[in-house]
């Protein structure tokens, strides 16, 4: 048997578990709530990044630190929890922001061959036009 396509896996897996914990489809959801709902992901996700970065003896001060890769690892996956949530809130499918990521990925090597010498955001205009939603 071949195996599943994993970022399509992840999404299927997250939509399960968000159902299963009261989060809407976000086709059954108003603006509002979808603000909502991005906003309790970005406020999740700053958490997580803070417990990564807690990981990581980042206390230049404190000799008692230690790298903890497990939770490393751990905060990493929580983080793709709650960025899939947010992808799927703002109605993209695995195959959204796999289209997404390729132009972007087009755009940033694009700025590195031009020195990126200057703020410009309109070369993010392009990104995803080609998604399949």
């Amino acid at each position: 048997m071949a195996e599943p396509d994993m970022l399509r896996e992840m999404f299927r897996m997250q939509a399960a578990l968000n159902a299963r914990i009261g989060v809407r489809d976000s086709t059954e959801m108003t603006q509002e709530e979808q603000q909502k709902w991005v906003l309790n992901y970005c406020r999740a996700m700053t958490q997580e990044i803070a417990e990564l970065t807690d990981s990581i003896p980042w206390k230049w001060w404190a000799k008692y630190q230690k790298f903890d890769l497990q939770n490393a690892r751990v905060e990493v996956v929580d983080l793709f929890h709650f960025l899939i949530s947010v992808a799927e809130v703002l109605g993209m499918s695995a195959d959204d922001v796999f289209a997404y990521y390729k132009d972007k990925n087009k755009v940033n090597f694009q700025r590195q061959d031009s020195g990126y010498h200057e703020k410009d955001e309109s070369d993010n205009r392009s990104v995803g036009q080609s998604s399949t939603s």
